[in-house]
Order: C-alpha cells, then sequence, then structure tokens
C-alpha cells in the first residue's frame, strides 16, 4: 500500500470548565465532546524526497513543524525506528483554523491512524492516543470520537451519552482567538471551577441545566457574541462556543431553521456549515 485517504472529523465542546492550572503549566479541565460531521480530508502518500511534505491550498495552514499532522508523522516514524523514503501529507481543509474546533489535532490524528495503516505496523489504539497525547491533548478524542467526559488536560475519556440527534450550526467570525492567550485570561481572572457535568444526559434539556463554556467570559470577540446571538435568534435550543474559540455552534430539530440560520450567518461574511453528530472519531473513517 502506497498511499491511504482518512477522513478528520472536528469536535465541538457541549460543555467546558478549568478546573486548575497544574505544576506543569498545563490545565485541568472538564468538559464533554462531541464528533461532529464537519471533516477535513487526509491524504497520505509514500515518496521519494526522504522528508516528510505538507501540501495544503489553505494560506493559514502552517507547512512544516507547527503544524501538527507534521508532528505527528514525525513522532510516528520516530517510534517505528524508519524514516522510510518519506511523506507527502495533502490536507483538504474544511475545518476552520483557531476555530476550537479541534482541526489541527483531527489531521495528527488521522496521520497516526493512517500511517499505522499504511506501514501495517498494527500498534493498538491505546499506543497510537500516548503517541498523540504527546502532542496535543486533544488527538486522543479525536481519534477515538464519538461523544467523551473527558478530565486531566482533556487526556482522560470515560463514556458519556450520546448527544441526542440534531442539526449543528458552526459559525466562525474573522476573529481567531489563541488557546495560550485564552489560558493566560482565565488565570488572571481565577476562573477555575469544579463543578462536573454529571447531569448531562445526551439531552438537549440536560445541557440547558449544566452546558456552559467559561471561555466565553474572556473571549472579547465581538464576532462571538454576534454569532451567538444569531443562533439563539434563529431557532437554536442551545448554542455555545466550542473549545477557546473563537467558532459557535448552536443545537436545532428543524433542519430549515438550521439551514437558514447557517445562510444568515455566511451572509455576514462569517464561516458557517450544518451538520449533525458524529458517532466515531478518525479511526472510523479510514477511506
Amino acid at each position: 500500500m502506497d498511499r491511504i485517504i482518512i477522513t478528520a472529523p472536528a469536535k465541538i465542546n457541549l460543555t467546558l470548565d478549568v478546573v486548575g492550572k497544574r505544576s506543569d503549566g498545563y490545565h485541568d479541565i472538564v468538559t464533554i465532546m462531541q464528533s461532529i460531521s464537519l471533516s477535513d480530508t487526509i491524504s497520505i502518500e509514500r515518496n521519494n524526497m526522504e522528508k516528510i511534505s505538507i501540501k495544503c491550498a489553505r494560506e493559514d495552514v502552517p507547512k512544516g513543524r507547527k503544524n501538527l499532522a507534521y508532528r505527528a508523522a514525525e513522532a510516528f516514524l520516530e517510534k517505528y525506528g524508519n524514516i522510510f523514503e518519506g511523506l507527502t501529507i495533502s490536507i483538504s481543509k474544511e475545518i476552520p483554523v483557531q476555530a476550537g474546533l479541534g482541526g489541527g489535532s483531527a489531521d495528527a490524528a488521522a496521520v497516526l491512524c493512517g500511517l499505522n495503516m499504511l506501514f501495517e505496523t498494527n500498534y493498538s489504539i491505546e499506543e497510537l492516543c500516548k503517541i498523540g497525547a504527546s502532542i496535543s491533548a486533544d488527538i486522543p478524542f479525536c481519534i477515538i470520537g464519538g461523544t467523551k467526559l473527558c478530565r486531566g488536560i482533556g487526556d482522560v475519556m470515560s463514556e458519556a451519552p450520546p448527544l441526542e440527534d440534531r442539526f449543528i450550526v458552526i459559525g466562525k467570525g474573522p476573529d481567531g482567538i489563541s488557546t495560550e492567550d485564552a489560558y493566560a485570561k482565565i488565570d488572571a481572572a481565577g476562573l477555575f471551577s469544579n463543578d462536573l457535568p454529571l447531569a448531562y444526559d445526551g439531552t438537549v434539556n440536560s445541557l440547558l441545566t449544566v452546558g456552559k463554556n467559561v471561555f466565553e467570559k474572556v473571549a472579547g470577540s465581538e464576532s462571538v457574541t454576534d454569532i451567538k446571538n444569531t443562533l439563539m435568534s434563529g431557532g437554536a435550543e442551545y448554542a455555545a462556543m466550542t473549545g477557546s474559540g473563537s467558532a459557535v455552534f448552536g443545537l436545532f430539530s428543524d433542519k430549515p431553521a438550521a439551514e437558514l440560520c447557517s445562510r444568515a450567518i455566511r451572509d455576514k461574511g462569517f464561516f458557517s456549515a450544518v451538520c449533525f453528530p458524529a458517532d466515531g472519531g478518525v479511526k472510523d473513517y479510514i477511506i
């Protein structure tokens, strides 16, 4: 096998709290992560260039070591102990960057799962997650996917009830929010919580009780506020920012209302898409 294609689903945080800052500089969080059908497509191909090459038409996607997909390939090959003849990783990007949708982590998860099949290394999902966690805390979830209650830095996962069937409208304005800056603002404001979303049962009604994203308090983004207001006025049952931002999602029971609201967001010049919950992660979407 010389080439493999993988679908890399994005994620949203149905609810997200920061519990505290750790001695290693990372933060403990508690969040319910949900895979969604909005996705990138990753193609991995052997080449004769004796290096890892990243190709993407998007100018805002880094092509070197700043790209998590590159670092995932590097880490995988280091573990395997063979640089091979080189790799070309082509990324067809649909997930917005700096959005809190886990796009970079999803791409990296796709690379790990794809290389495991391409080189027939037969690493377990646990081994792939371990490699991924050394690069980004979201990669293990992106590999496994579905609906998970995540603790620690986001890498300690337990089962959570699947989100009930809903149409999900994603909106993102021009603002990008740096994760590092967002956490610094959380630290400065002391916005730590010990609340655990144990009352979540997969229904939107439970999210109305336990759902929130603490990062909304420090986002400082007009587009986040604008999009959330548009979602709620457009019929969303629940809306929140995802991750540290700046994308916002809304849950709809009515498809025409979801499509109309998404169009209203695009009419503002923003990104928007209608998608739905996905019941798996990258491991389930290898083409």
